[in-house]
């Protein structure tokens, strides 16, 4: 039995607005589960079901074999991570870290106790008699955390608590909350709008759009094997370049560049003839020249944008705009026109009307 099931969970505003659809997933203890997609997907109303903060309208949320829909945040044995850190900015970090259990009566050898450990855990020890307004935003949101973990809870819920941290910092805090997770063992569930966090931190993640589950899989899964069109264009960076077009004689033509797809179609090479489809390849998955055995394209280079690992080359495919990710040795000139191949292993085909992935 899964320790977190959500069983048609649905979320139905006074107003009507349908905000979650049919939301079906079992969580195994321990896991680090992230929910990703852009703004308005619907990610944070169903963490804040899970936390107790919203009710879910219908549908079942099980804890263990425990139907907890009606149970407060307190009885659900759950922390919850804001996006803003939310700390007292009177209280030190000691006092902040123990607050929550202050207000229980908490006797204060237990308290300290409890606070020293998990700052030592949290890398804190050396500012527990400091005030909020003395740490940088990466050690506010340690502090934050922290106020969740000495709780002692099984159950951890973080909403986009990175958003606010400059880029330097989300990559720190991002291997230290990885961290934390693997000392506690808290099965931890997480929102966010940035697919980085989502594929670097994540044992599996569930993709949304307009409150419906896309796919949910580990990292290399939704890279590799998405199935559909969003979800290959939302993971990955740059996202995957995308072409549509009709499949005529079992060829596809991108700008003036005809691809043969009869291999690549298989058994589907029939059913497709004359439908549209969409044509999908990874911008880092080109190789520079004629490859045989690939399929050969030629465009214009408009820009690129040496980023120092590698060079993003914005290409005009006769009117189909795409990216490359290559080498920064190789890096070409703009306005020139270059000759690039896509191995066949790398080609993305999706039904041009559902954009479901074409086995």
């Amino acid at each position: 039995m899964a320790y977190l099931t959500l069983k048609n969970i649905n979320k139905i505003y006074p107003n009507g607005f349908h905000a979650v659809h049919n939301f079906n997933l079992d969580i195994e203890k321990g896991e680090f589960i992230i929910f990703v997609g852009p703004s308005g997907c619907g990610k944070s109303t169903t963490l804040r079901m899970i936390a107790g903060l919203e009710d879910i309208s219908n549908g079942d949320f099980l804890i263990g074999d425990t139907r907890v829909n009606e149970k407060g945040p307190r009885e659900r044995g759950i922390a919850m991570v804001f996006q803003s850190y939310a700390l007292y900015p009177q209280m030190t970090v000691y006092d902040n870290l123990g607050f929550g259990l202050n207000l229980q009566g908490v006797d204060e050898d237990v308290i300290e106790e409890k606070v020293k450990s998990v700052a030592k855990i949290l890398g804190l020890t050396e500012y527990l008699d400091r005030l909020p307004k003395a740490l940088s935003g990466g050690q506010r949101q340690r502090v934050a955390v922290g106020r969740a973990l000495i709780r002692h809870v099984n159950i951890l819920l973080m909403d986009e608590p990175l958003s606010n941290l400059d880029a330097k910092q989300r990559v720190t805090m991002r291997s230290e909350i990885t961290q934390i997770h693997e000392k506690t063992g808290a099965t931890t569930i997480y929102v966010t709008h940035d697919q980085t966090e989502a594929m670097t931190m994540a044992d599996r993640i569930v993709v949304m759009k307009e409150g419906y589950i896309q796919q949910v899989g580990s990292p290399y899964d939704l890279y590799f094997n998405p199935v559909n069109v969003f979800v290959a264009g939302f993971i990955g960076e740059p996202p995957m370049n995308f072409a549509r077009g009709v499949v005529n004689g079992g060829k596809f033509k991108i700008g003036s560049n005809t691809i043969d797809l009869t291999g690549k179609l298989g058994k589907n090479a029939k059913k497709y003839e004359g439908k549209e489809i969409v044509f999908g390849f990874r911008p880092e998955s080109v190789v520079l020249g004629a490859v045989d055995g690939a399929a050969q394209v030629k465009g214009t280079v408009e820009l690129t944008e040496l980023l120092g690992d590698n060079t993003n080359v914005y290409m005009d495919i006769q009117g189909v705009k795409s990216i490359l990710k290559i080498d920064p040795h190789d890096t070409p000139k703009t306005d020139a026109d270059i000759v690039f191949s896509i191995p066949q292993e790398s080609i993305y085909l999706f039904d041009g009307e559902t954009e479901f992935v074409i086995k």
